[in-house]
Formats: C-alpha cells, sequence, structure tokens
C-alpha cells in the first residue's frame, strides 16, 4: 500500500508540473507573438493618426519613407512628377536629404531642377523640396512644382524690359529732334522736317501707350460683365473704316463679305479692337495695290454654333517658326517693317485675349510670299449668353496656335475703296 500509494503521488506531482509548464509555455508564446519583431518594424509601418487625412489635401506631392528608405505612402503627384517608381524614391539628392533628416531630425529645404519625364527634350521641372522628420521611424518629403511660378516670372521681367526698351525709343528720338529743331532754328526747311520726324514719334509713343492700357484692360477685365449681342457687321465696318487711309496711300482694296446679320455676345469695344488689330496688320504687311478680304460665316460647334471671322490678305507671309510666336507680347516677324509702321507688336497679343475672354480663339494660315489668313472664332450670342461665366483663363503669355485651313473665298464681297 505503501509503495501504491507513492507512485500515485509522484504520478500526481508529475500531471501538475506538467500542467504548470504547458501554461506558461502557452503564455510565453501569447506573449512572443505580440511582441514586434525586427522584421514587422521594417514591413509593416503605421501613419500617426490623421496624417494620411493630411497627406491626401496637400497640393504639394507628398512621400513617406520609412527607415529602410521604402516608400510607406506617396501622393498621386509624387506619381505624376516621377519622383516615386518601383516603391523608392528616384531622385538621388531627395533621398540623401531624407537619410540625413532621419539621422539627426533636422529640417531640410532645397530647390532643384529636375529632368522633365517622358518629354525627352531635356526641359527641367523646378521644384522645392522639404524634408522633416515624422515620428521616430518615418521621413515626410513634400515636393513643390515651381516649374509655372518660374515662368510667370520671366514673362514678367521680360515684359518689364520689352516695355523699357520700347518706351526708351520714341522718348530718345524726340529728346533728339528737340535738339536738332534749337540747333536749326534759323532753317525753316529743317525745322519742318525734324518737326515731322517728333510728329511720327510722338504718334508711335502715344500708340504704344495706348495699347499697354488695352492689353492691361483686357486681361484685368470680365468682359461678360457688360456683354450685349453686337452685329459681326458692324464690327466689321467699323475696322475697315479704322484702317481705310492706310489701306488708300497704298492703294489696297479691302473688301467685306460671308453671311449677314450675324451676332456675337460680348464687349463691343474690345471686340472692335480685336478685329480692327486684325485688319489694320494685314494692311501694314501687304504691299502697295493688293487684296485684304474680311469675311463672316456660321460654323457649328458642340457646345452650340460659332461665328468665324477672317481676314486675308495677299502679304509677305509668316514662316513656320514665327507662327508659333506671332501672338506673344512685342513679338515682331519683321522688327524693321514694324517700325516703319509704327507696330508696337502688342496688337496680336491683344486679339488673343479678347478670344480667350469672349470663349473663343484667334488661329492663323499664313503661307511666305502668299499671305495670311487670321481667323477670329466667338460663339454666337445665344450659346455665348449661356456659357457667359464659363470663359477659360487667361495665360500670361500667348502661345501660339495651330494651324488652320485658308478660310474660303469670300462669297460676294463688296468692295469698299
Amino acid at each position: 500500500m505503501d509503495v501504491n500509494a507513492a507512485v500515485a503521488a509522484a504520478a500526481a506531482i508529475a500531471g501538475v508540473l506538467t500542467g504548470v509548464i504547458a501554461m506558461l509555455a502557452f503564455r510565453w508564446s501569447e506573449r512572443d507573438q505580440k511582441r514586434p519583431t525586427r522584421t514587422s518594424l521594417h514591413t509593416d509601418p503605421v501613419l500617426p493618426p490623421g496624417v494620411d487625412t493630411v497627406l491626401s489635401v496637400l497640393r504639394s506631392s507628398a512621400v513617406v519613407l520609412d527607415e529602410a528608405d521604402a516608400v510607406v505612402k506617396a501622393s498621386s503627384a509624387a506619381y505624376a512628377l516621377g519622383l516615386v517608381r518601383g516603391g523608392k524614391l528616384s531622385v538621388d539628392p531627395m533621398l540623401q536629404m531624407a537619410r540625413d533628416t532621419r539621422r539627426d531630425g533636422e529640417i531640410r529645404q532645397v530647390e532643384l531642377d529636375l529632368p522633365r519625364r517622358g518629354t525627352g527634350r531635356g526641359e527641367a521641372l523646378a521644384v522645392s523640396a522639404r524634408v522633416a522628420p515624422l515620428g521616430s521611424r518615418l521621413v515626410l518629403l513634400l515636393v513643390e512644382d515651381l516649374t509655372e511660378a518660374r515662368r510667370i516670372e520671366a514673362v514678367r521681367r521680360d515684359f518689364v524690359a520689352n516695355v523699357s526698351h520700347e518706351l526708351k525709343t520714341p522718348v530718345g528720338a524726340l529728346s533728339l529732334l528737340s535738339e536738332a529743331v534749337m540747333d536749326a532754328s534759323d532753317d525753316p526747311e529743317a525745322v519742318e522736317r525734324f518737326a515731322g520726324r517728333m510728329q511720327i514719334e510722338a504718334t508711335r509713343l502715344t500708340n504704344l501707350v495706348q495699347e499697354l492700357i488695352d492689353l492691361s484692360r483686357v486681361q484685368n477685365d470680365d468682359p461678360l460683365e457688360d456683354a450685349e449681342p453686337v452685329r459681326v457687321d458692324e464690327l466689321v465696318a467699323e475696322a475697315i473704316d479704322r484702317c481705310r487711309h492706310q489701306a488708300g496711300t497704298k492703294q489696297i482694296t479691302m473688301a467685306a463679305g460671308g453671311t449677314a446679320d450675324l451676332h456675337v455676345w460680348g464687349n463691343r469695344g474690345q471686340l472692335a479692337a480685336a478685329l480692327g488689330n486684325l485688319v489694320e496688320n494685314a494692311v501694314n504687311y501687304s504691299p502697295a495695290r493688293t487684296r485684304v478680304g474680311i469675311a463672316a460665316r456660321r460654323v457649328s460647334a458642340p457646345g452650340g454654333d460659332h461665328i468665324e471671322v477672317a481676314v486675308t490678305d495677299q502679304g509677305i507671309g509668316i514662316s513656320e517658326k514665327d507662327k508659333e510666336r506671332v501672338f506673344e507680347r512685342f513679338y515682331r516677324v519683321d522688327p524693321a517693317r514694324s517700325r516703319a509702321t509704327g507696330g508696337t507688336g502688342l496688337g496680336l497679343a491683344i486679339v488673343k485675349h479678347v478670344a480667350a475672354s469672349h470663349g473663343g480663339e484667334v488661329t492663323v494660315w499664313s503661307s511666305e510670299g502668299q499671305g495670311s489668313t487670321f481667323t477670329l472664332r466667338l460663339p454666337e450670342a445665344g450659346a455665348a449668353r449661356d456659357r457667359a461665366h464659363q470663359h477659360p483663363d487667361l495665360d500670361d503669355e500667348a502661345e501660339g496656335s495651330p494651324d488652320t485651313s485658308p478660310y474660303e473665298p469670300l462669297p460676294a464681297p463688296e468692295v469698299l475703296p
């Protein structure tokens, strides 16, 4: 009995010990599973609460990196700029900044010029990159695209430089001519000649100042606030009357034709100035004893009918490279001819802005030695009224417009002397 009792007691003790050991092993296993491992730290990072939401509304391109330089989070803009490829940050200077910030916790910022993705033309993409630590493990990279801001700033610098140059030319000429008049006070013929030149330079200066005012007005004002139906026939007649003297001096015939009784919706003054600039350019750049035609027609378009007013000349024409730039401010195809005619290089820029602010466009077809056709395309009065507040924003710098086919022959032209 004593032996059996001892065996039973030993078995009981062994069972208790086995249960205790099993329970301890189970709890140890649970604790071990809950403990983060080195691998999980690298492969399963977690953004701090609210960061994901904030990054999704930022205008800047955002990239979050872990301690292994792997991308934890990246905005769609970051992919569009080509900053992230294959789950990695592809810009080496930014990657080095992230590593330095992870090491010492210091916020860094730098401006970089990056190759534009997919263009193959070596165009630079200007960006500002800022790196900051995000918690103890992550690094946040914010990238702002500065390309457009730099372009606008360059346009403004060029504009100021061009205005300064254009203003100094007639002002300097007036100063020299006034001195010449004083020195030739005893020579009536010389005084009359110099006075005539002073009038020409004064007229050029007046035209330049007026066109600068007009350009500023069409850029800053909304022409559709005080819009009204405008008869195209009246705009054409006003443009022809404006250039009648210059055309008569060069024996240029002006012919008006096309569809009658058409209306566009917009600011009458701006539309008259735009069409007048086109007709004036056609006269100025046409040889003597040639023909300038103005025709209007209605064309169908998905958003409603449009009115096209085409101005065709038989002038010197425009080369392919110049067609891309003729709507830029102060750009002249033939600077010598512009100086002779008093051109400022702002006329076509004004036309482009007026067309854009009215929901339309201006295009050019030209062939060197054969002439040019400028087509002003505007929504018809009914369709434009419905879209009065949907006109596109203007660019800070006018760009070239695509070519169009030559305008169809003028039907039943009315020849105006």
